[in-house]
């Protein structure tokens, strides 16, 4: 479980994050969602200790973050950061086995059982291909991809993602999620898309201007008020395949159908 309360942050004098907070159950993902300058990643960070909060307080399974060691914090949370360095010189397969030094002492080689884990993280999100190929060549999607089966091999049982269907094509998009809700560990997710919130999240947090605006189920959330009150968006909200979709339209554009919900 993931629980943060009362989290408050700033940089210069400016606050960022305002009293904001969540709980991430096991098993649970949760979407961070809001418009570009809402504090998500910022929020996001403080979840496993790249930043210290002012205020309020971050436990994994009721152990403060700040009091875990970096391996210790390795070992139960893993994380796919917005930004990464692409220019390691490293192969694929040696960018995923890099999930699994928490579990190896220092300087201690990587063994079979490693290389094993390392292979079926890849093929699970269709990277095997790439095993071999040098990191920095990848496209993006690709990089993404690589990115979250290091996470897999890493075997955490808590998983914090920024962004990560960035510079996804839409079948890699819902691939990547529909694996991450089918894990069955405590994720807690930034998304910008928020039809894809919508169907693989069970629960979303939606932040503006530092501040929690809504938090709940999908459907409690993404209201057609709240829409347009955060994102300045006119919103229908439509039901396909018994998910919830949002067809959005500017404000200053008359809506072309009725809304049927």
């Amino acid at each position: 479980m993931i629980s943060a309360t009362d989290i408050s942050f700033g940089y210069d004098g400016n606050l960022v994050l305002d009293g904001v907070g969540l709980a991430a159950g096991p098993g649970e993902v949760v979407g961070l969602i809001g418009p570009n300058g809402s504090g998500k990643t910022t929020f996001l960070q403080t979840l496993y200790a790249a930043l210290r909060p002012r205020d309020g307080l971050v436990t994994i399974d009721n152990d403060p973050v700040t009091s875990l060691s970096g391996t210790a914090l390795a070992r139960r949370v893993a994380v796919v950061a917005q930004e990464t360095p692409s220019d390691l010189p490293v192969t694929v397969a040696e960018m995923v086995l890099l999930g699994r030094a928490p579990h190896r002492r220092l300087l201690t080689p990587f063994n079979r059982e490693d290389h094993r884990t390392v292979a079926a993280a890849l093929t699970r999100v269709g990277a095997r291909d790439l095993a071999d190929r040098r990191f920095a060549t990848l496209s993006g999607g690709e990089k993404q991809r690589v990115l979250v089966a290091r996470t897999l091999a890493q075997q955490a049982d808590h998983l914090l993602l920024d962004e990560p269907t960035n510079h996804l094509d839409i079948r890699y998009q819902h691939e990547i999620l529909r694996l991450v809700s089918e894990l069955n560990v405590t994720t807690v997710v930034v998304l910008h898309d928020l039809n894809l919130a919508s169907r693989y999240c069970d629960t979303l947090v939606m932040l503006n201007h530092g501040r929690i605006v809504s938090a709940g189920a999908p459907e409690h959330v993404l209201t057609a008020e709240a829409v347009r009150a955060v994102y300045g968006m006119h919103v229908e909200r439509v039901y396909a395949g018994g998910y919830l979709q949002l067809i959005f339209s500017p404000i200053d554009k008359p809506s072309l159908h009725p809304s049927t919900a």
